[in-house]
């Protein structure tokens, strides 16, 4: 029988492509039962359309912990350079993250 708080190493692979990355200034979040649906956009002032540069879709137990580490990443950087003062609307089906 194997411990289920046993820590396991995962070798993790980022290809040159990935390693780049994509730009988003625009988060959109919705959720069915099951997972979570997570649209990064990036927006270009005064262009009618914006593109989705990336979907995420997690569990509702992955997404809670994404929640937590990012919760945890956000006060050590505001440690370090200051509080954020969002911008954008946050809530409900409302966009996030804007710009």
């Amino acid at each position: 029988m194997s411990d289920n708080n046993e820590k396991r190493e995962i070798k993790i692979e980022l290809t040159p492509e990935m390693a780049s990355g994509k730009y988003a200034n625009l988060a959109i979040i919705s959720h069915s039962v099951n997972e979570f649906f997570m649209d990064f956009v990036s927006v270009v002032p005064n262009a009618p359309q914006a593109r989705v540069q990336s979907r995420i879709i997690m569990t509702p137990e992955n997404a809670k912990t994404l929640l937590m580490a990012l919760q945890d990443n956000l006060s050590k950087y505001e440690q370090n350079f200051g509080v954020i003062k969002p911008k954008g609307n946050v809530g409900g089906n409302s966009p996030v993250g804007q710009a």
